[in-house]
C-alpha cells in the first residue's frame, strides 16, 4: 500500500443540513463547527502522543548524547553534523523510505519526527553546559565536589534554562511537523484536515487546534522552567 492509496481510503466528510447555504459555500460555519467538535478529539489525541512522544524520546537522546561529548569534546562535531543531516532530510522523503521497512502506522511517523528533534535538543544542552560560569565550577570542585557531582548539582542545574529553551522549540516544531504523520498513516490533525482541505470550517477548526496545543504545551513547559528555575525568575523580577 503507498501514500497514494492511503489519501484514497479518506472520505470527505458528511455535512449536515444545518447552515446549508454556508457549508455548500466552503464557508466558516459556526453552527456547523458547534456541532463537529466531538469529531477532532480523537485525531488532537493522535497529535499530542506524536508531538510528546518524540520530544520525549528525541530529549532520551539527545541528553546521553551531550553527556557523552562533554566529557569527550572531540564527539561534538560528528554528533552535530549526523543529527544536522537527518534534522535537513525532508519528512515525506523519510518517510517514503521508512514504509517498505516499517510499515504505514505510528512507529513509521515517530521515528522522524524523534529525528528532526536532535539537533535542538542536543544543541542547546550542550550550549546550557559550555555556558556554566567557571567560577561556579572552580567554588564546586574547592568544595570537593567529584565529576559526577559537579554536573548533577551544578553544572546541569545552571543550564536548566537553555536545556528547557530547546525543549520549546522542539516541541511546537513538532506540533507543526506532526501534521504530516498522515502520510505515514498515523492519523493526527493533519488527516482531518485532509478528509475536507477544501471546506474552510474543517480546515479552520484543525488549523487552530494545531496552533493553541503548540500554545499549550509551550506554556507548560515555561511554567514547568519557573518553578525548577526560581533562581532565574527572582532574577528577572530584580
Amino acid at each position: 500500500m503507498n501514500v497514494v492509496a492511503v489519501l484514497a481510503q479518506v472520505q470527505i466528510r458528511e455535512r449536515d443540513s444545518d447552515n446549508l447555504s454556508c457549508v455548500q459555500q466552503n464557508g466558516i460555519c459556526p453552527d456547523w463547527i458547534s456541532h463537529h467538535l466531538d469529531d477532532y478529539l480523537s485525531p488532537l489525541w493522535r497529535h499530542v502522543e506524536l508531538t510528546l512522544s518524540s520530544v520525549v524520546i528525541g530529549f532520551a537522546i539527545a541528553f546521553a548524547l551531550a553527556l557523552l561529548a562533554h566529557r569527550r569534546r572531540w564527539l561534538n562535531g560528528p554528533i552535530v553534523g549526523v543529527t544536522g543531516i537527518l534534522y535537513t532530510i525532508p519528512s515525506l522523503a523519510l518517510f517514503a523510505i521508512l514504509i517498505p521497512l516499517t510499515g504505514f502506522g505510528f512507529f513509521t511517523a515517530l521515528i522522524p519526527l524523534t529525528a528532526y528533534t536532535l539537533l535542538i535538543l542536543f544543541r542547546n544542552i550542550m550550549a546550557g553546559l559550555d555556558n556554566v560560569p567557571a567560577e561556579a565550577k572552580d567554588a564546586a570542585r574547592g568544595m570537593g565536589l567529584t565529576d559526577r557531582q559537579l554536573l548533577w548539582k551544578v553544572e546541569l542545574p545552571l543550564a536548566l534554562p537553555e536545556i528547557f529553551a530547546g525543549l520549546r522549540v522542539a516541541t511546537t516544531t513538532n506540533v507543526g511537523l506532526a501534521a504530516l504523520a498522515f502520510y505515514a498513516g498515523a492519523g493526527g490533525l493533519g488527516q482531518q484536515i485532509l478528509t475536507d482541505i477544501a471546506f474552510k470550517s474543517n480546515v479552520l477548526v484543525a488549523g487552530l487546534l494545531c496552533v493553541l496545543l503548540a500554545f499549550v504545551l509551550d506554556l507548560i513547559l515555561l511554567g514547568t522552567q519557573r518553578v525548577l528555575v526560581p533562581w532565574q525568575r527572582a532574577r528577572v523580577a530584580t
